[in-house]
């Protein structure tokens, strides 16, 4: 049954309940079409607050770890070690931004296959440029979504054309494509309702019936929206419904100025020095500090390591993987004591990627009478002192 005037009765009992099925079908479809489009808005927001947030706030869970790991090299304190750990191992178990946007994109390839069936699908749209599409979009959207909602049928044949249907209208929506929109409105055209004729026998129960229905949407759609304000998206993007995309850009800026902040600690807490920092996680274990915090241990800067030395990296796999001296032998930090009987007994060179975790490997080795020597600043120092680095993909070389 689509929105309309409701039927002449003599019957005043009948009249009221046409007026009332009408109201609330009116009401229904009002508040159905804001919730969809608060939640296309969320999605919208979620995908550009990932692809230009993400980063930031990995970069940020990586410095707080990085300070957290160089008081506890400078305090040696229990309850500061503890901090360190439980920083590096928050970063390790931040929740995947990547799933966000992969599924957000996933359900939209779904969307574009279905009804595809044999045909080879195209590929999804690009990310949204806006948070929220433009007024005109918003006008022939909500108009499209009144006229072909699903619901608005009893027969399954037509509720199914109208969901597909559908699809398109949000896909278009979703992506802000007014002129795709108005196409779309001009392509629509209803089928005959199903619902009995305003002086059938049984429309009566018909709109009893139907009265319920829409009383039990109105609750699920309500409590939908309120679900979606009150999601963590949601909440952020309610600080500025008028104007979500300069939100983020405020964003960025305070994410940028607190890492520089960090940055500015962390130089102050290595004596001036501090590593390039980048998203990859380490094990919570680990302590990215520079030489300054080992003083008694041998080191050598990268510059000044024979050519001939023998090598010895305590790096994990993906690190290894996309860079690493030729020759020298791979050893993750977490392997070393079980695999001690591997090294040879001459003078070890260790590296790691900024010189933190090579540092505890070289004390170590040096309590069980080992010859080694950590190489400071680890592998950032020696691609900035120009020597060799080979990939195992046998691409170009890089320090992650």
């Amino acid at each position: 049954m689509t929105a309309q005037s409701p039927a002449r009765w003599t019957d005043p009992e009948m009249e009221e309940l046409e007026e009332r099925v009408a109201a609330a079908e009116l009401a229904w479809l009002s508040m159905d079409v804001d919730m969809q489009t608060l939640r296309v808005e969320i999605d919208n927001f979620a995908l550009i607050h990932h692809q230009l947030l993400g980063p930031l706030y990995a970069r940020l869970d990586e410095l707080d770890a990085l300070v957290a790991e160089a008081v506890a090299a400078r305090t040696g304190r229990p309850e500061d070690v503890r901090r360190a750990a439980e920083a590096r191992q928050l970063v390790e178990e931040l929740p995947d931004l990547d799933s966000l946007f992969d599924s957000v994109q996933e359900q939209r390839e779904q969307r574009e296959r279905s009804g595809q069936e044999g045909e080879t699908a195209p590929p999804p749209p690009a990310a949204p440029a806006k948070v929220r599409p433009g007024r005109e979009a918003q006008r022939v959207y909500r108009e499209l979504v009144r006229r072909a909602h699903p619901d608005l049928t009893t027969d399954p044949a037509e509720q199914q054309r109208r969901a597909a249907f559908l699809v398109r209208v949000n896909e278009a929506y979703a992506f802000g494509d007014a002129a795709a929109l108005t196409d779309l409105a001009a392509e629509w055209s209803t089928a005959p309702e199903a619902a009995p004729a305003p002086d059938a026998p049984d429309r009566p129960e018909w709109l009893r019936r139907r009265l319920e229905w829409l009383t039990a949407k109105i609750a699920e759609t309500a409590a939908e929206q309120v679900r979606l304000e009150q999601s963590p998206m949601g909440q952020l993007l309610a600080l500025a419904p008028q104007d979500p995309d300069r939100l983020l850009e405020q964003l960025a800026e305070e994410l940028l100025a607190k890492a520089a902040d960090r940055q500015a600690e962390l130089e102050r807490l290595l004596g001036g020095y501090a590593p390039p920092v980048g998203d990859n996680g380490t094990d919570p274990t680990d302590s990215e500090e520079s030489r300054t915090m080992f003083p008694q241990i041998p080191s050598a800067d990268a510059a000044s390591v024979p050519a001939d030395a023998v090598l010895l990296d305590v790096r994990e796999q993906d690190e290894w993987d996309a860079g690493h001296v030729d020759g020298a032998l791979h050893i993750p930090m977490s392997q070393v004591i079980a695999r001690l009987g591997e090294l040879p007994d001459e003078r070890l060179y260790v590296l790691c990627r900024v010189g933190g975790r090579s540092a505890q490997v070289v004390q170590y080795l040096v309590q069980q009478g080992r010859d080694a020597v950590n190489v400071d600043g680890g592998m950032y120092a020696w691609e900035g002192a120009g020597r060799p680095m080979v990939s195992s993909s046998g691409r170009d070389a890089y320090v992650l």
